[in-house]
This record gives structure tokens, sequence and C-alpha cells, in this order.
């Protein structure tokens, strides 16, 4: 911050403008753009904190003048500002409560809710996401899973954006080693994408749908391999799945989406599990590393670990 630069005294005169007085409207228009005008200040002097403040007495400004479109436009820049300062502090490692990131995630809330009071889903459920990825990028998968699954409601209409929500929910449950909550989530996902996604011609899964259940099936078989439910605990539809890996049966649909290699790939996995044959469960990982995404990769190594580990504690 520059030396000549009194920004508690610029503060306070926008302020006074805005104080009611005798026969004398205040300006509230002006003051809003006063107060954005010392955000910017601020913020290319590195000052993001003071800078959301700023924004926050902006949003309060254009509150006043039911303007909900700049009052959501101002709490986003206030949220923004708050978690540059506290990924700032981050970087330097300065000790503190993590205020910054609180206020942060208070201004998105206030801006997501402004914009549902005003039929604006789309950039709630946005602002819904961009908190989620925020926390996760923070190491903190367990607080995003709320962002993530509000943000898969308020886009309820729209399978896909839906679908790519629920996904985010999926993958941060299992970083939080909820295994069991994720395959809730991807059992969701498969029943959504097959009743939205099908063909009005053939009623079979077309397009990014096919991709979305090969994600989903994928993920699910390892996870139940993992968790290894016993046959009084297994839900129908999970056991449903891992039926279709065994030789005598063969899920044409299923093999559709997966691809032929994959799908061979997975049964043999499957039967390999099984039979307890861990070596050719390690060759099989060999196989199948170039074909899956990173955190299927990692699941199929948690399988592999905890058949070394009977006892549990491979998990």
């Amino acid at each position: 911050m520059e030396k000549d630069s009194d920004v508690l005294t610029k503060y306070r005169a926008v302020t006074n403008k805005l104080k009611k007085r005798f026969l004398k409207k205040p300006n509230v228009s002006e003051g809003s753009e006063e107060f954005a005008s010392l955000a910017r200040t601020l913020k290319s002097q590195e000052c993001p904190q003071y800078a959301g403040f700023c924004c926050l007495a902006q949003a309060r400004c254009e509150h006043t003048l039911s303007n909900s479109a700049g009052e959501a436009q101002a709490l986003t820049d206030a949220a923004r500002a708050f978690l540059e300062a506290e990924l700032t502090d981050r970087e330097l490692r300065v000790p503190g409560f993590q205020e910054h990131l609180t206020a942060a995630i208070n201004c998105y809330s206030h801006a997501i809710r402004v914009h549902i009071e005003n039929k604006q889903i789309a950039l709630a459920a946005s602002l819904c996401l961009e908190v989620g990825n925020v926390l996760r990028k923070m190491n903190r998968p367990g607080e995003a899973i709320g962002h993530f699954q509000r943000a898969s409601e308020l886009q309820s209409q729209s399978a896909l954006d839906c679908l790519s929500a629920l996904q985010k929910v999926a993958e941060c449950k299992m970083e939080t080693k909820d295994y069991e909550g994720a395959l809730a989530v991807l059992t969701e996902m498969a029943y959504l994408a097959h009743e939205r996604g099908g063909s009005s011609l053939t009623g079979r899964p077309i397009g990014a749908y096919c991709d979305i259940l090969a994600k989903c099936e994928i993920t699910r078989v390892l996870l139940l391999l993992l968790l290894q439910p016993t046959p009084q605990r297994i839900r129908p539809e999970h056991a449903q799945t891992l039926e279709k890996y065994t030789w005598e049966s063969c899920d044409t649909i299923t093999e559709m989406y997966l691809g032929e290699d994959l799908y061979l790939l997975l049964q043999s996995v499957v039967m390999a599990c099984q039979s307890q044959d861990l070596v050719s469960l390690k060759a099989l990982q060999k196989d199948m590393w170039p074909l899956l995404e990173p955190n299927q990769n990692q699941l199929l190594h948690y399988v592999i670990h905890e058949h070394s580990h009977p006892s549990g504690e491979g998990v």
C-alpha cells in the first residue's frame, strides 16, 4: 500500500456521504461507484482483504438501489478478494484463523442466495461449483461436498451438468475415504444417466452419457471389490453389477460403452479378486493402468493392497 494513501479516511468520507441528512437524500449510486473505485485501487496495491471490505460496502449500496445483479456481482468480487488474501497468507505461511476464507465463503453464500431469489439458477450453481473447487483446492474435500451437492440440485433440469456436479461429490467422498458414500452417489449417477441419456429410438445411452456410464461402472466395480460387502449386506443393484462380470454372464450394453478390451480386463479383475489370485491382479494392474483415470488407478491399488491384507489394514 502506498504511504500517502489513507484508505480509512477515504472509506469514511464515502460512508459519511451516504448518511441520511435533513432534507437531503444521499446519492447511493455515486457511493457505490466510489466504493468500487476504492476497491480497484486497493487491489492494484495488493491489499485484497481491504478491497473485499470495499466490495461489501458496494454490495450494500446496490442492495439499497434494488440492483440485485450489481449486488451479486459485488458480493462475488468481495468473495474472490478475500480468497486471494487467504491464498497469499497460505503461501507466506502467515499464522491466522482462516478468517479470510470464512469471509469468502460467507460472501459466496450471500451471492448464491441473491441469485436464487432472482431466479438466476445457473449463476447460483456456477458459484456453488466455484466454492466447492476452492475448498477442494485447499484440501478440504469434506467441506466441498455440500457445495457440489447443492450445485447438482440446482442443475437438476440439466442432466449433464447435474451429473458433472455429482461426479465431483463422488470424488470428494473418495478423497475423504467415504467409499460407501461414493458408491451410493455413483449408483445414483448411473440411474440418472440411463434415465435421461437414452436414445428416443433405441432407449440406449448415447454420446456423453456413454462416457459417464463407463466411468461410473468402472469406479463402482472397483469400490465393490475394495469394500467386499458380505452377501447379507450387499444391495441388490450392487450384486447385479458384480454378476455382470462372471464368466457365465455377458452384458452387451455394458460392453458397448466400456469397450470389449476394458470389459474383459475388468471381468478378469473381478474373477481374480474372487479367487484371491494376487499374481494375476498385479499383472492386470499393468494392463489397466493406461486405461483408467488417476482416481480409478488409486482404487485399484487399494484393492490389491486390501487383498494383500485381509484383516482390513489395506483400506
